[in-house]
Parts: structure tokens; sequence; C-alpha cells
């Protein structure tokens, strides 16, 4: 009977770590596949922003549209391909001829807001001459069935300034890059308020959209964080808001509004020829399974790679989803070398039963910048 539980259990960690593999998995093939928001793009094109947010809406309201401009700064015509959506609730126009050097170009994109009351997120997809990669544009909003209060739609709250969360995930930045995108922020006062920032992050530019912001009403933060050879994997930005010049904390005592990245290395200038000649680490296992153990213990989780590349292969960074973790130094690895490093994560301030931590490598391989491994377990 004990080895019958004991067999069910590992069966569900499997099941556990598979579905989480799949889904990382997805995701990184997304961001691989997509571009970076950019100031400007390889062919000159130059987008007015990447991000659309309606804000709240209501179902009555019916379909919404919003129109991205694109504006040629290059010495020769764009020509854009193709625009595909994510689903059969978004009709897309673009601007069929070439995009002469200093002309604009529109695509006009329309909601039908229908899907019910909830949170949308809808992505576009632009093809475009002399461009490898596509763009990716976003439409993004909350349905409401009915109105609702903004304290209760913007829950985050810096005195009278309202904000839906206090850190803003902007997804992968590559190396040489700039990300883009905006969040929706509200004033719950009586009077206008006057909505700047200090203490910004360096990398990190903010601005306004109708500023002052009008009494009872919303305005759009759109802010762009730059890549920097010194920050790799998660890192978070931050930014004080200050209205009409003075700081207030939230509810947590928290003073700072923050955007979080993720830093990876560009490869888009080698050629096929390069990659192949680059590192290529293989770990002799994925997975480590430290069994069961108490809560407060620390797990030292051990990996192994070989680098079966043709090039040194380096880790920038060690991330973990856990909130206390360290790890040992890990050396350069040369073609053909073998080496091993350690992972420590103290699990005092972690939840009994099923354990699974995600430990996150940014490396120099063009064949995997991003590798996910798993210590896995149970927590009693």
């Amino acid at each position: 009977m004990i080895c019958t539980i004991f067999v069910i259990g590992i069966y569900k960690r499997q099941i556990m770590i598979r579905k989480t593999l799949a889904a990382i998995a997805a995701s990184f093939i997304f961001s691989v596949l997509s571009l970076s928001a950019q100031e400007r793009l390889a062919n000159g094109i130059e987008f007015d922003r990447y991000v659309h947010n309606f804000g709240d809406i209501l179902l009555d309201n019916g379909p919404v549209s919003c129109t991205f401009t694109l504006s040629n700064k290059g010495n020769k015509p764009v020509v854009i391909y193709n625009v595909t959506t994510t689903c059969g609730c978004t009709d897309v126009e673009w601007t069929r001829e070439p995009i002469r050097a200093g002309g604009k170009g529109e695509i006009t994109v329309t909601y039908s807001n229908d899907e019910g009351p909830y949170p949308f997120d809808k992505s576009l997809t632009v093809y475009m001459s002399d461009e490898k990669k596509p763009v990716i544009l976003k439409l993004r909003g909350v349905s409401n069935e009915k109105p609702r209060p903004l304290e209760e739609l913007y829950p985050v709250h810096y005195g009278s300034l309202g904000v839906k969360e206090d850190l803003i995930s902007c997804g992968n930045l590559e190396q040489g890059g700039s990300r883009s995108d905006a969040f929706m922020v509200a004033n719950l006062s009586s009077a206008p308020i006057n909505l700047t920032f200090s203490q910004i992050s360096e990398n990190l530019t903010l601005s306004v959209s109708q500023n002052p912001i009008p009494a009872k009403g919303t305005a759009e933060v759109r802010f762009t964080v730059k890549a920097d050879r010194d920050i790799w994997g998660k890192h978070t930005y931050w930014a004080v808001p200050l209205l009409n010049g003075k700081s207030y904390r939230n509810g947590e005592g928290s003073d700072k509004i923050g955007v979080r990245a993720f830093t990876k290395e560009n490869f888009s200038n080698l050629t096929d020829e390069q990659k192949q000649k680059g590192p290529m680490p293989r770990f002799e296992t994925s997975t480590f399974s430290f069994g069961n153990a108490k809560i407060g213990t620390e797990i030292h989780a051990t990996f192994k790679f070989k680098n079966e590349g043709k090039s040194d292969f380096l880790i920038y960074k060690v991330d973990a989803d856990a909130c206390c973790y360290s790890h040992s130094d890990i050396p350069v690895a040369g073609p053909g070398e073998t080496v091993s490093f350690r992972v420590h994560i103290d699990t005092k301030d972690m939840k009994k039963g099923e354990s699974l931590t995600i430990i996150t490598l940014t490396t120099n391989s063009p064949t995997r910048p991003i590798i996910n491994l798993f210590v896995s377990g149970y927590l009693e």
C-alpha cells in the first residue's frame, strides 16, 4: 500500500513538471518569434506605439477600434505583407500600398467586445519587408458587464492615484534593443492631479498621456525599458509616482511602482554558421528531486552539464522563482568540458505540499539562450 502511494505521488509530480515544461516552452517559443518593441526597426519603420489599452469598457459599448500609425524613417519603401490576429474576435485593416520613405501607414484594429465580462489581451503579428522578425502589437483592456467604481477597478492606491497592480511585466528584452508597453492609472479624487515620476531606475523612461489627469478620470502611462549589458535575466526597474509633486505609499507600505523585464542575449546578427559554432550545453538531467523534506530545510540541488559546442559556454545569470536562494560559482565551460554547480533553496517561507522551483539560466548559447531547470519534491 505504501509503495502504491509512493508511486502515485511520483506520477503526480511528473505530470505537474510536464505541464509546467509545456507552458514554459510555449511561452519561450512565442517570445523568440516575436520582436521586442524598439524605437525604430531595421527597415526604418517607427510605430507610434506597440500597445493600445482600451482601459475599462462595457459590453454594451459594442465593438471598439484603434489605429497604430507607422512612419517610414528609412530611405526606401516598406511593404506590410500581412497582419495576423490571435482569434476571430479582432478584425484588422492595413495600408496595402508601399509606404514610401518619409511616408506613413496605418493598421486599424476592431475588437468585437463580445467575449464576456473579462480582461482581454490580443496580439497582432505584423510581417513587413526587410524585417527578419515580425512585430507584435497588443490590444488590452477589461470588458465589464456593468459600471464599477474607479476605486474597485484600480485597487492599488498611492494617495488619490489608483493602479491595477504595482508590479508590471513587460516580457523579454534582447540586448541592444528596448521594449515598450503601457498601463492605465486613475485619478480617484475630485480635482485634477499632475502625475510625474522621481527616482526612476536607469534605462527606464515613462510618459503620461492626458496629464494633468482629470478628476475621476484615467490616463495611460507609457514606458520603455532599454537593455543594458550589466543587467541580465529577471530585473525590476522602479519609479516613484508623484501626485502634484508629492509621493504616497500604497497599502503594502511602498511608494514605488515596478516594471519587470527579462533580458537575454541578442543573436540576430549571427549567421547560421556562426550559431552552429557557438556553445551547446548538454545537461545530464533538467530536474533535481529532493524527495521529502521539512519546511525550513535548505535544499542543495546539483546540476551537471557538458559543453558540446565549439566555443566557451557561460551563464550570465541564475534566477529562481523562490524568495530565498543562492548558487555556487559557475565557471566558464570550454568546448568538451564538463561542469557542475549547486543551487541552494531556503524553504522556510514555502508552502506545505508538492513543490516545484524553476531555475532559469540566461546564457551565451545561440541555441539555448534561456535554460529552465527544475527542483521538485514534497515539503512536510
